[in-house]
Order: structure tokens, then sequence, then C-alpha cells
């Protein structure tokens, strides 16, 4: 089995791979967590607009301590820099951009995901939650969704299963999974497996994924 990396390398590892997704020309939506860490990796040569669902067209990377601006958040309350170029808007213009289908891709996160692409990821039943956020309207809106998670929860229960038992955000809505273990597509044919965090094998991951997983003939390494 891979050596176990500490949280920090693993978040880290998830959001860089997901930059990847991001081409250059993009409106996209980080969601709230572990997505908004992927602003930090893009490439500078990218020409690329970071959309928040409370208002702001142009985020820019985390703030170093002497840039916190308490006042400049984004959907997630979490504090961020704002580019050059940015604008801002009121959430309703916001959510206009996103239903009107002009983001080219939203990256979020995931509690649960279903051999169908059905996605589980705004609230657990009996716990407290601040509200439903913008995950549904995105799913919906966002030309490509990406999700990015963990493999498995806390309890080493797979996370990628052949039906999600918590409460869903959308159906049939997920495009591709990324985890600290394997980049997963889904497609009509069921879930593909095209590459594999190094270190871990194709057993281990069918092992801890409850739905089949088709091995790419193009199966590919991420390096950590």
């Amino acid at each position: 089995m891979a050596v176990k990396m500490d949280r920090a390398a693993v978040r880290e590892l998830i959001a860089k791979r997901a930059e990847k997704e991001i081409e250059s020309g993009y409106y996209v939506n980080l969601g709230i967590g572990m997505p908004t860490m992927v602003a930090n990796y893009i490439d500078p040569e990218k020409e690329v607009v970071l959309q928040s669902e409370n208002g702001l067209l142009g985020i820019g990377r985390s703030p170093y301590e002497e840039e916190v601006d308490p006042d400049l958040i984004n959907a997630g309350k979490e504090t961020v820099t704002a580019s050059i170029s940015a604008s801002y808007c009121s959430s309703a213009e916001s959510f206009a951009m996103i239903r009107g289908e002009h983001l080219d891709l939203a990256i979020l996160g995931g509690m649960e995901v279903a051999k169908n692409g059905d996605l589980a990821n705004w609230m657990i039943p009996g716990k407290m939650i601040k509200g439903m956020g913008g995950a549904m309207d995105i799913v919906h809106g966002a030309k490509k969704i990406v999700i990015i998670m963990d493999h498995v929860n806390k309890y080493g229960d797979p996370k990628i299963l052949n039906e999600c038992s918590l409460p869903l955000t959308g159906k049939g809505v997920v495009d591709r999974i990324i985890t600290d273990r394997a980049v997963i597509d889904v497609t009509e044919e069921g879930l593909v497996l095209v590459e594999v965090v190094e270190g871990w094998t194709v057993e281990e991951i069918k092992e801890s994924t409850e739905a089949e997983l088709i091995v790419s003939p193009d199966l590919m390494e991420i390096s950590k």
C-alpha cells in the first residue's frame, strides 16, 4: 500500500492535479473547502477568471497575512485576493452567470459520487449546516463538473459508490473525479480509471471503490 501522506500533502496533491483541468480562457467556479486551494496553483501563463457566487469575478490566490481584507471573501467566507481586472456584482447577477451556463468549469468537493455521476455534497442528515449554498445551481449550469475529494471517508469506507446514500446535489452531473488515489471519468459505459497516484496499485484502487472500474488502456501515473 502507498505510504500515508499527511493531510496537507494530500490536499496539495489533489489541488495541483485539479489545476490541470483548467484551460486558458476558462471562466471557473471553485467550491468551498479544498477546491479554493486550486487558485494557488493556477499557471500564471493561463488567462483564467475565477467566479464566486457571492459576487466576485476575478478571484486571485489566497492572501498572505498582511494582505488579508475581512471584507474580501469568497462564498465560503474565506478571505481571498482579487485579480487586477476583478469586478464585483450582486449575488443575483452572479447566479445569473451560473444559470445562464457561462461557466466553463466548476471544481467542487464531494461527499459521495455514484457510478452514474450523481453527486452528494451539500449535507449530512442530522448535522447542522449553514445552508445549501450554490452547488445545486452550479452542477447544472457549468459546462464541466470536476469533483475533488478523498477516495475513502474517515472510516475507510468508499466514497465512489453504486448509488449515493446522502441527499443529492444533482443527478448525473459529474464528469470527472479526482482523489488522493486516482482520476476517474464518468462515462456512458461506466467509471473509467484514467490515472493512478504514484504508490497505489490498480487493485488497491478497485478495492477502495464500491462501483466497478474500467481500466483505461492509456492509464497514466500521477507523481507525488
